[in-house]
């Protein structure tokens, strides 16, 4: 059986040799932590998340410092500077906060997914992929109209994308995620 160019392009992300990446990730590092790319660097990843190359549709590659996030304390004044702040680990994966960075600099656009291109020591790379959801020919594509829908704005916020739902807990069993509300709970409910 012959296999097809997406085959080979996934084979070779599974292990990506380090010449493949590494000057990219050098100009990476030196431009914007959120760019607009002209195509999609995964093409088989994107286009099994839904990407088409038509008007309408872009993708943005995002850069996410790694490690836990610092947060000022509010109000404490006469205090250690080391003190003042906080390093916490967030409950969201860096793949939402990556879409939800995205998706606060295009407002006019909607999240449909994402996926991880690299990491090095500082950072995490991902790719974005975005629709317009008010331009006619996302309108009339009968797999992404549903977009177009008022209920589907701000997705990324919302915590409705799967990179979000995969974080919140919520999935299929199939994948070993945690289903909510827990077996325990339908069994109450039923007493």
């Amino acid at each position: 059986m012959t296999k097809g160019m997406y085959h080979y392009i996934q084979s070779a992300w599974k292990k990506p040799s380090s010449e493949m990446l590494h000057d990219r990730m050098i100009k990476w590092r030196a431009s914007d932590a959120i760019e607009k790319v002209e195509k999609p660097l995964r093409l088989d990843r994107a286009r099994a998340l839904g990407y088409k190359a038509k008007k309408g549709i872009i993708v943005v590659r995002v850069r996410i410092r790694r490690g836990g996030r610092k947060r000022e304390r509010k109000g404490i004044k006469g205090r250690k500077s080391t003190r003042q702040t906080i390093r916490k680990t967030l409950k969201m994966s860096y793949q939402w906060v990556a879409e939800i960075r995205a998706a606060r600099k295009y407002k006019n656009l909607e999240v449909l997914n994402s996926y991880p291109l690299d990491k090095d020591g500082k950072h995490y790379y991902f790719e974005v992929i975005m629709v317009d959801p008010e331009r006619p020919e996302i309108k009339n594509d009968r797999v992404l109209n549903w977009i177009s829908n008022g209920t589907n704005r701000k997705r990324a916020e919302r915590g409705l994308t799967s990179a979000a739902k995969k974080s919140r807990g919520l999935g299929s069993k199939s994948h070993d995620l945690k289903v909510r509300p827990s077996l325990r709970a339908w069994n109450r409910k039923g007493k």
